[in-house]
């Protein structure tokens, strides 16, 4: 064999024992299958914690209305003139309509005051204590099962509202209460009295709440006032256009007939 033909057998036995592998990689790497790569780990959702439920607790059950009104409630004047009341308010709009009405007539009134309204415009308790009127407390926001609830409740109401006449007025005295809607209950009665105030009642109720014409609420005025009676109209809660202008001829009607007095 020619030496020539040796050296390029010997070259190509070499490079047959070394491999033909791809560039860069050994042989091992070149045969091995490929790996699949591994697929993201989802993130962990985080357990919700369980939140500790919160129960409100129940109202108190409101007691049973009596059947029959408590004793001990004022309904006459004490004498033969007649008593005027006025409640719900004070609103912007009709008590100064009422209060000039008064005026005009040379006589006062007693003003059952709401407290939220009291608060809201003390400015209007101040006439009506300067002006020479009564004062009764209301209940805070009129309300008609206020004489069913807690005893603790009853008081607290009325506190509430006195402090707030008291700051539109602060050297008045709040001589009466008047339970809204004339529900009555020998527990509102109680604490009434124990805060120095006693509880004021009504014998003529026009229902000019219901919003009746003027003529009507004059009718039933007329019919059923007596000497000693103690008349019920608003001036606040409602649009009150048909008590002023039934005021006009009540008043001077009233003042002509029996007089009209201060509660006593």
């Amino acid at each position: 064999m020619r030496p020539r033909a040796v050296l390029a057998f010997a070259l190509g036995l070499v490079l047959l024992l070394a491999g033909c592998g791809e560039p860069g990689k050994t042989p091992t790497q070149a045969g091995a299958p490929p790996t699949a790569s591994a697929a993201p780990t989802p993130p962990k959702t985080p357990t919700p914690r369980p939140t500790p439920s919160r129960t409100t607790p129940p109202k108190p059950k409101l007691r049973p209305l009596p059947k029959t009104l408590p004793a001990g409630l004022h309904r006459t004047t004490g004498d033969h003139g007649v008593a005027l009341t006025f409640d719900d308010g004070p609103d912007p709009r009709f008590t100064p309509q009422i209060l000039d009405q008064l005026r005009a007539a040379h006589v006062t009134a007693t003003f059952c005051l709401v407290g939220k309204q009291a608060r809201r415009y003390p400015q209007l308790v101040a006439r009506i204590v300067r002006e020479g009127h009564q004062l009764c407390n209301h209940s805070w926001r009129h309300d008609i099962n206020l004489g069913r609830r807690p005893v603790a409740e009853i008081r607290a109401d009325l506190v509430r509202t006195n402090q707030a006449i008291r700051a539109a007025a602060p050297q008045a005295p709040i001589t009466w209460f008047r339970q809204p809607g004339g529900r009555w209950t020998a527990e509102e009665l109680t604490v009434a009295r124990q805060l120095g105030m006693r509880p004021l009642h009504w014998s003529v109720d026009p229902q000019d709440w219901d919003h009746p014409p003027a003529k009507t609420i004059i009718k039933r005025v007329t019919a059923a006032t007596r000497h000693g009676s103690i008349v019920l109209m608003h001036d606040a809660g409602g649009d009150r256009t048909q008590t002023i202008a039934a005021c006009r001829r009540v008043i001077p009607d009233l003042k002509r007939r029996f007089g009209i007095s201060r509660l006593r």
